[in-house]
């Protein structure tokens, strides 16, 4: 089986990405986010490893690689706890940043900013997740991450070496982070071109999890998803009117802050502005380099 393969979310009928490919380094993640969906169909999710043989594997496929986009990665994140003491996502940017590609990364972690030297080799851009500004919130939902204050010092950085920064404010989860105007205000100020956001899409597994973590606000949060809920592709999502309406207000203010906006798995692709996923920003990059 291929490391680098065609990206296909789960042959989603709401994705709206361009054609790309991605690639995951490691299966599994030690951030331990009570929402995550991953964790319901990769075994052991939460017992993070690099995949077998990676780095001779990367190197022959990376090899017959065209001009593609390269997402890394779409299912655990590149940059684990983990990959402080491996160093392994940095070989395989060596190897990719050496090939024919283009590089996005999708993370939650400020380790990125070590790669900067080798992302400036390559087209490539960031998409940072920033569920929430709120440390605190964050430690609940998002255990074993890094903070949402070092993201936002790893975006301020990347932005400053001319690496192109989108922010993924992902999930929305109602009574939780839907008021994120001031995040949108602070990273427009910072230079974040794009912000992709997404509702919380409700996995059994994932639900257990956020029952314990936050009881009070899972039991607010039940009859929109089990008694007004939309079943679409094995999720459970909110209904579609109250989806319209968040996304259309992180749009709106996207929007009143000169930020693209692209909304993920959501069917509302008439709000997007850009490529939902960010990607139009690796065109960005050359010029951003020419200012530093």
């Amino acid at each position: 089986m291929n490391l680098i393969t065609q990206f296909d979310p789960w042959h989603s009928k709401l994705c709206t990405c361009p054609p790309k490919l991605t690639f995951n380094p490691y299966t599994g993640c030690d951030h331990h986010c009570v929402y995550c969906y991953a964790s319901s169909y990769i075994p052991k999710f939460h017992i993070c490893r690099p995949k077998k043989d990676l780095i001779p594997r990367l190197k022959r496929e990376a090899a017959r690689l065209k001009g593609e986009i390269v997402s890394i990665s779409n299912s655990s994140d590149p940059y684990p706890n983990l990959e402080e003491k491996t160093g392994l996502m940095r070989k395989c940017l060596e190897i990719l940043t050496k090939s024919n590609c283009k590089i996005q990364i999708i993370t939650k972690s400020y380790l990125v900013v070590r790669d900067a030297d080798l992302l400036r080799k390559a087209s490539s851009m960031v998409a940072l997740t920033i569920t929430t500004e709120d440390d605190n919130v964050a430690k609940v939902i998002e255990p074993n991450a890094p903070s949402p204050s070092k993201r936002l010092k790893a975006a301020e950085n990347l932005i400053s070496k001319g690496i192109p920064v989108c922010v993924r404010i992902d999930p929305i989860i109602p009574y939780v982070n839907e008021n994120a105007e001031n995040l949108i205000r602070t990273l427009a100020q910072m230079g974040v071109k794009h912000i992709t956001a997404s509702t919380y899409k409700l996995k059994l597994d994932n639900w257990k999890r956020f029952s314990v973590a936050l009881p009070k606000i899972a039991e607010k949060l039940k009859p929109l998803y089990f008694e007004q809920g939309e079943k679409i592709g094995g999720y459970i999502l909110l209904p579609k009117d109250l989806r319209l309406k968040l996304m259309k207000t992180l749009s709106m203010m996207a929007e009143k802050y000169g930020v693209k906006f692209g909304s993920c798995r959501e069917g509302l692709n008439h709000l997007n502005t850009a490529s939902c996923d960010g990607s139009w920003l690796l065109n960005m990059q050359k010029i951003a380099l020419k200012r530093t």
